[in-house]
This record gives structure tokens, sequence and C-alpha cells, in this order.
């Protein structure tokens, strides 16, 4: 498993202190994989996804570190959303 992916669950599970999130989503992070996120917290993986976010993975850290925003990173095309875009903006306060 890739260690980008590691840190990257470490941290969404950390944002999450313990909760899980309403609906499911998957984070992809080209080059090195995906992350689900679900009611069980955060975790390595494939999988369906009410919500599926792709970014390159200095675009996701840049978000986890709040060096940039996820409604920057979308509205410049460096973060994609493929469906549910109401689960993408219950992201908003796992991400920020």
């Amino acid at each position: 498993m890739s260690a980008v992916i590691d840190q990257a669950v470490t941290e969404l599970n950390q944002r999450l202190g313990g909760r899980g999130f309403d609906g499911t989503a998957r984070f992809v992070l080209t080059g090195e994989g995906s992350i689900l996120l679900d009611a069980a917290g955060a975790r390595a993986g494939e999988g369906e996804a009410d919500v599926t976010l792709t970014a390159a993975p200095e675009v996701f850290r840049d978000i986890l570190s709040g060096e940039t925003s996820a409604t920057a990173a979308f509205m410049t095309g460096r973060l994609q959303v493929d469906g549910d875009m109401g689960a993408a903006m219950r992201l908003a306060s796992v991400l920020s």
C-alpha cells in the first residue's frame, strides 16, 4: 500500500474523531490508489460510493493541510467530483 494513502487515511480518521461519514465517498489519488469513507471511517480500498473525488496526491495533501480549499481545487479543475453533489458538500466539514 502507498505511504501517501496510509497518511491520508490516518489524517481523515483523525478529522472524523471516531465518527463515520453519512454516506459513502471515494477519494482517488491518481497514481497512488483509493480511499473509502463511510460510517465505519476511512480506509484504503476500492468500491462503490455515492460520490467520487479525484485529484493528484499533492492536491489532496494541500486540501487536508488547509493550504487550499476543496472548493477552490474543484473550481480550478484540480479536483474532479463525480456523483452525488450533496454528499460532496457534506465532506466539506471533514476536509476543512
